[in-house]
């Protein structure tokens, strides 16, 4: 399985007032593991910053004058992302500025869906972690990945940083290996860039005594409550 974990930075929060991408980041995984490829690019957007955008990017213009165009690297983006599944962090956002760009630079590049699958994170994110933060932030706290070098908000970084989370987040998904190598495979290239810590660590859970005799009290009044004071788990 190839995924690409994407991310995106813009003039603004909203494409369709005319804001545009300054800078998209990637990080490639096969099978669950760092491959080594990212994909980055800063872009001219060819227009201002919207108040308070480009103090959360730390981009200006200046920095940004000499960059290439989006036309003139699309390309390059849409042969790195093609045929994969997209791993974005609240997708309707970054797909609906890329499907913008991409419209901009011709009806026959299409739409973002048609050349990738989209998963979005905060989606997964709220089923698993009903009624709590799920930004990138919280997300890298309750799994343990070390953001603390996340100054400003940037492309490759947070990409990074998103599939970290997300190897953590599914961490019990996708890990029984049948793209392990076999002979005459391949020799594996060691990426140059690897999740950090133990994120993906299923932690030890002691259970104490006591919470022993209230699980069994619990289980005695369910079985009280069973019809015929018939339940399975003894059996």
């Amino acid at each position: 399985m190839r995924q690409v974990v994407l991310d995106t930075e813009t003039t603004g929060l909203e494409w369709k007032i005319g804001n545009r991408v300054v800078e998209i980041g990637c990080v490639e995984l096969l099978e669950r593991r760092p491959s080594g490829k990212t994909f980055h690019r800063y872009i001219n957007p060819q227009r201002e910053f919207e108040q308070g955008a480009q103090e959360v990017t730390g981009l200006t213009l200046d920095f940004l004058a000499d960059k290439p165009l989006f036309a003139d690297i699309i390309d390059d983006f849409l042969a790195f992302i093609d045929g994969a599944e997209l791993v974005i962090h609240n997708a309707a956002f970054d797909v609906g500025f890329l499907d913008h760009e991409l419209s901009r630079a011709g009806d026959h590049y299409g739409r973002l869906g048609d050349r990738a699958g989209i998963l979005d994170t905060l989606a997964l994110a709220r089923q698993k972690y009903p009624g709590q933060r799920n930004s990138l932030d919280a997300l890298c706290r309750r799994l343990g990945v070390d953001n603390s070098h996340r100054q400003l908000h940037g492309a490759l970084l947070d990409a990074q940083l998103l599939a970290e989370a997300y190897l953590a987040m599914t961490s019990g998904q996708g890990e029984i290996g049948f793209g392990a190598a076999t002979e005459g495979a391949p020799e594996v290239v060691v990426p140059t860039w690897l999740p950090s810590g133990d994120a993906g660590v299923r932690p030890r859970v002691i259970v104490s005594a006591g919470d022993v005799e209230a699980h069994l009290a619990r289980m005695a009044a369910i079985a009280k409550k069973a019809k015929d004071g018939r339940v399975l788990w003894p059996r």
